[in-house]
């Protein structure tokens, strides 16, 4: 089973049209005149990824008359600069050695480079930003404040056995959901939506954010390295122990896990499948997977709020997207 290919979810050819647009200007922008610097904040850039951020500035885009208009371009630029700066720091916080299939920037060169690449990206974000108003500057400093709370939350509940779902929703909010609600939001908002609508797409990114990350979590156990560009189990050798292994923990497999980790995050590849084995098993990927879908249904009553239109239909196909993601790499 293949993948779903977002370009076949979303056929309007507007909004790729402007997503080619955000890739021309993520380029201009990461372009500084010291070329080694240049060559660090590119390196993701041009790895490529979904652009699921900036594609969701484009959709909620069509909710407003300006859809035409620069500013959506604009927004879907200044949120992606925000997600890759940040992994630009998540992979010096995890030593991880790549990402998006390349090597990382930490890996490539070293954490130097790594946080002053990360922090050039986030404050171009910020200079993409400004000309679209003082409310989506605001919200672009919000979110990376909720990124850092939710990154801080996360280190705290490192190797942590004790804690359980409320703190894995706060992490993943702050982390993940607060971003591509926001990359919603600031589409609508600079293509003139109403009000209504805007705080309507709003509330759906926020659920579909959060299923965004259960899926990603669901995939860690379940996908090859070669469909998410990361060795499997990768959240577990580096201590943190997502939704399916806190059920599992809290579960009949509880007992053999939690030895496993008495020593702290495993390193051992047969310990880590192992856990996963335990895991999938006792049916908590597929409870996880039962509640993003019950999530997606939150998700389609917000939508249910926007207006008849053509988008609908597309709202739904990416909810689908990610749980149908997931049944892809479990084969």
């Amino acid at each position: 089973m293949d993948a779903p290919s977002l370009t076949d979810l979303v056929p309007i050819d507007a909004i790729w049209r402007r997503i080619d647009a955000v890739e021309r200007r993520l380029i201009e922008v990461t372009t500084s005149s010291n070329q080694f610097l240049t060559e660090i904040a590119q390196h993701l850039v041009r790895a490529g990824g979904k652009r699921y951020r900036p594609l969701l500035a484009q959709v909620a885009a069509e909710l407003g008359p300006d859809a035409a208009g620069g500013g959506p371009i604009e927004a879907g630029t200044a949120v992606e600069l925000v997600h890759i700066g940040s992994l630009y720091h998540d992979d010096v916080i995890d030593e991880a050695e790549t990402r998006r299939g390349s090597p990382s920037v930490n890996a490539n060169w070293d954490n130097t480079a790594a946080i002053l690449g990360g922090d050039y990206l986030l404050a171009k974000a910020s200079e993409v930003a400004a000309p679209l108003g003082e409310e989506a500057v605001t919200l672009i400093a919000q979110t990376y404040a909720a990124l850092c709370e939710g990154q801080v939350l996360e280190l705290q509940l490192e190797e942590d056995v004790e804690h359980g779902p409320d703190e894995y929703f706060q992490v993943i909010g702050g982390k993940t959901a607060s971003l591509i609600r926001t990359s919603a939001r600031l589409g609508a908002l600079t293509a003139g939506a109403t009000r209504d609508d805007i705080e309507a797409i709003s509330q759906w990114a926020w659920e579909v954010g959060i299923v965004f990350q259960m899926a990603d979590d669901v995939l860690d156990l379940v996908a090859s390295e070669e469909f998410i560009g990361k060795p499997a189990g990768s959240d577990l050798k580096e201590g943190t122990y997502t939704l399916p292994v806190l059920y599992a923990l809290d579960g009949p497999q509880g007992g053999d896990i939690r030895s496993m980790l008495a020593d702290g995050a495993p390193t051992d590849t047969g310990v880590i499948e192992r856990i996963i084995d335990l895991t999938a098993a006792g049916g908590h990927v597929d409870r996880v997977l039962n509640e993003a879908s019950e999530r997606l249904r939150v998700a389609e009553e917000a939508a249910a709020r926007l207006p008849e239109s053509k988008l609908r239909p597309i709202l739904r196909s990416l909810e689908l997207y990610l749980t149908d993601r997931v049944h892809a790499a479990r084969g």
